[in-house]
């Protein structure tokens, strides 16, 4: 059985985006699919097969101010960077529409969200029905840019405090082969950044959320280095920008993130030989 994963990173992964339109041309569709915040808010369009929406997505929707910018960030109505409703209603809906049908009749998506309570990852399937998007608004829910979403009464923010590269999600699920798609180039190490001092103020409150916040450097770089190695031995295929262009989270240049979804796109077709016999052996 085969998984992908698709790490977050904000307007860095549209390089996951052209990955996922170069796999879906030729044909490799993974039986379970799992994705953490943008990993996961654009994984779903891989799910549907809708080949090149997320191109559009990044190269004419994201640089308008409704989707994203400090505006929406004040608004007392929004509380979020991101217009929630924009986002999350009006462009899947009506703007860019997402093939509901098609995604009804593929094998799913899930995403991760963190538990504000616990501080723990939980894997949420993402419902084919939800045309509002509550999981995807908590898989996305960054500290400080977003409001906590809460769905069935639990409180959740971004997944990737919790588990920012869910690749063992997918081998629990089953998976004996797995693609991984970064969004960091290569011997990245992260380091706790210095906004995370004003995190911890705001979600005191939360001491176990805290924690992981605390812990998230030192948990991403271990979960990279088991990776590494698991690709060294042949199993798992690991995506890896050369460069991210300097993209950073909240980019918004259309030409940035065309280029950045090119590489994207480049890089897959340029491995597909070796992915191909990976996924033969």
């Amino acid at each position: 059985m085969l998984g992908i994963t698709f790490e977050g990173g904000a307007s860095r992964t549209v390089y996951s985006c052209g990955v996922m339109d170069a796999l879906l041309e030729e044909g490799i569709y993974a039986d379970y699919a799992i994705g953490v915040s943008a990993g996961a808010a654009f994984g779903v369009s891989y799910a549907s097969k809708q080949i090149g929406r997320n191109y559009t997505l990044a190269t004419e929707i994201m640089n308008r101010k409704e989707y994203m910018g400090p505006q929406n960030l004040v608004d007392p109505k929004n509380k979020c960077y991101y217009g929630l409703k924009y986002a999350f209603d009006t462009v899947p809906n009506e703007i860019l529409p997402f093939d509901y049908d098609a995604f009804k009749r593929s094998t799913g998506f899930t995403a991760v969200v963190t538990n504000l309570l616990t501080g723990e990852a939980e894997y949420l399937k993402v419902p084919p029905d939800d045309k509002q998007w509550n999981v995807l608004k908590a898989t996305c829910a960054l500290p400080l840019l977003f409001p906590v979403i809460e769905i069935n009464g639990k409180k959740y923010m971004d997944g990737g405090i919790a588990d920012s590269i869910p690749y063992k999600q997918a081998m629990k699920a089953g998976c004996d082969k797995n693609i991984v798609v970064l969004t960091r180039p290569m011997g990245y190490v992260k380091e706790t950044e210095k906004i995370t001092a004003l995190a911890l103020a705001k979600y005191r409150r939360y001491p176990r959320f805290c924690r992981a916040l605390q812990t998230r450097a030192n948990r991403y770089n271990k979960c990279i280095a088991q990776l590494m190695e698991l690709k060294q031995q042949g199993k798992v295929f690991v995506f890896t920008p050369k460069t991210s262009f300097n993209v950073g989270r909240v980019e918004n240049d259309p030409q940035k993130l065309k280029r950045l979804y090119d590489h994207g796109y480049k890089h897959a077709k340029w491995a597909m030989n070796d992915l191909k016999k990976y996924l033969d052996r």
